[in-house]
């Protein structure tokens, strides 16, 4: 084999120095098909916030105030950022990610306060679901050391980041279709047995809210039940997937300037479809009073006991069924953590492309895969050991709050991106409608909106820990908002970085590039060769890959 079929098999890029040819490092490649990317952008956050945390929520706060923090977060926050991203990266998919982008439209030193604050927020997260992967295993057996199970899941995440990233993708693909089904179910669950399909036939419909909708948090009146709305919006910063999946997996998607738009473009449906349905039905199907509700909680219940929806199933007289739900709770751990494994490493690699992390980190293996970013994000997650001297829960309850600051400043730092993006594009005169190939509706007012709630929601999250003031709690609740402005001002003061003037930002470095590499999916031969291949699959599963 010749040296360019070796340059070629591998991916590599060449670069004549004069002296010779030098082989520069390989690349992420684009493996994530359409329907990986889907399931990745749905299922990628759904991990057991939404099955077992939220027990507390509705317990403290009410189900309508549950139901209303959720669909006012997701429609109002996730889904216009969703669309500010989905904007820029089918205009750019690059491998630098969004990070380059806020380096571009508003300042270098932004982009690096924003990528390390998101590195921090995604470690925090993979080790926030190595922590619950422990908690659930706890259903099972308590005579087991946690950091066994911690261990576990490390290694199993680790293993599903080296490969190739289809075969990542193809695994994350599994484990999300996993968790959706299981919510799926238990949506479908609630229906069927408010109606009277259950060993009772007891047709108990929206009984469970005729007890009161909004409870009083923190403090009485309005303003208490306002309280709780907010602290609902502040989990469900936690709990809801955001933008980050697509927006970091840009260079490694196929046919980016067709995915990208289809899966932001899905997010109205995915909160709609999942997230509010399902918090809607948790509340029904479970009291917000249930004594075993409030003990399970109190008492730090592991796993499918302290689940509001096995609760609720198990006051039906419906049996069997904990524990399977428990198994299915694990794999949305399992799943989260292997979601951020990916998306830290792919931080920790965008960074390195900018300049703002070790070179070293630029290193792909044969297969496209970023090893040492991998590599640095499972040992740093070690600190998931913590397990071994405190209490599971305890732990998880730490890295929930340490990692919620850090999601809601990383997402309304990129509407601030968008708004930089949009502020470049009209002072150069370029439309956006003919230039662009999709373009978000209800800008830049939604990105405007997005960044006056985030803003908001990041300054009062920790709100409930000044009085009486909680030093941990203060420091879990805003230590992302300290470390990025430490960043910013460290890197805009020790490289004199300015602020971008929209007229000069660089809006088409690698567009070139980009429009060559699609170029193989917007010929036409792309989709022959699908065709061809559909053809020869069984029914099955051609009705599924045509579904998705």
């Amino acid at each position: 084999m010749d040296k360019k079929s070796v340059i070629d098999d591998h991916q590599v890029s060449k670069e004549d120095t004069g002296n010779g040819t030098i082989i520069q490092p390989r690349e992420t490649q684009r493996g994530l098909s359409s329907r990986q990317v889907q399931l990745m952008a749905i299922g990628g956050s759904i991990g057991t916030g939404l099955f077992v945390g939220i027990g507390s929520y509705l317990r403290d706060t009410g189900p309508l105030s549950v139901f209303l923090g959720y669909m006012f977060y997701g429609l109002l926050f996730v889904w216009p950022v969703n669309l500010c991203v989905g904007e820029m990266c089918a205009y750019l998919p690059i491998r630098g990610s969004i990070f380059e982008l806020a380096a571009r439209y508003i300042d270098p030193a932004f982009g690096f306060a924003m990528g390390w604050v998101y590195f921090y927020g995604g470690l925090m997260l993979v080790c926030t679901e190595y922590s619950a992967v422990a908690t659930v295993m706890q259903y099972w057996t308590t005579s087991v050391n946690p950091t066994a199970w911690v261990a576990m899941a490390l290694v199993v995440c680790f293993l599903l980041n080296i490969v190739a990233v289809k075969w990542y993708g193809e695994s994350e693909f599994i484990m999300a279709s996993t968790k959706i089904l299981l919510l799926i179910g238990l949506v479908m669950l609630t229906f069927i047995t408010m109606v009277g399909g259950n060993p009772k036939h007891d047709v108990y419909g929206f009984r469970n809210w005729t007890h009161g909708v909004m409870y009083e948090y923190y403090t009485d009146g309005a303003t208490g039940r306002f309280l709780g709305l907010f602290s609902v919006m502040v989990y469900a910063a936690f709990s809801v997937a955001g933008p980050d999946l697509p927006a970091l997996a840009a260079g490694e998607i196929q046919n980016p300037r067709w995915t990208i738009p289809r899966v932001v473009k899905m997010t109205f449906y995915r909160i709609v479809g999942f997230y509010v349905v399902g918090v809607l039905a948790v509340g029904i199907i479970c009291s917000p009073q249930d004594p075993r509700l409030l003990s399970a909680i109190d008492s730090g219940a592991a796993g499918a006991n302290a689940s509001p929806w096995v609760i609720g199933i198990q006051n039906l007289d419906i049996h069997g069924l904990p524990d399977l739900i428990n198994v299915l709770i694990l794999f949305s751990g399992w799943s989260c953590g292997n979601a951020y494994v990916y998306s830290s490493s792919r931080t920790l690699y965008s960074l390195a492309r900018d300049g703002q992390a070790p070179k070293f980190l630029l290193k792909c293996n044969s297969a496209g895969v970023p090893i040492y970013c991998v590599i640095t994000v499972s040992l740093l997650s070690c600190i998931s050991f913590l397990v071994a001297d405190t209490s599971a829960v305890t732990v998880l309850y730490w890295f929930i709050d340490l990692t919620t600051c850090a999601l809601i400043i990383t997402y309304t730092s990129m509407a601030c991106i968008f708004l930089g993006w949009y502020r470049a594009l009209k002072a150069q005169g370029v439309d956006r409608k003919t230039a662009l190939p999709w373009v978000a509706p209800f800008q830049p007012y939604f990105a405007i909106g997005a960044v006056t709630i985030g803003s908001l929601i990041t300054l009062f999250n920790g709100f409930s820990v000044f009085s009486p003031f909680s030093v941990q709690g203060f420091i879990t609740s805003y230590f992302g908002l300290a470390f990025f402005v430490v960043m910013f001002l460290f890197w805009k003061l020790y490289h004199k970085t300015e602020f971008v003037d929209p007229a000069t930002a660089d809006i088409y470095s690698g567009k070139a590039e980009i429009d060559v590499e699609c170029r193989i999916w917007e010929d036409g031969r792309f989709e022959e060769r699908r065709k061809a291949e559909l053809a020869q699959m069984h029914w099955a599963r051609r009705m599924w890959e045509k579904m998705w």
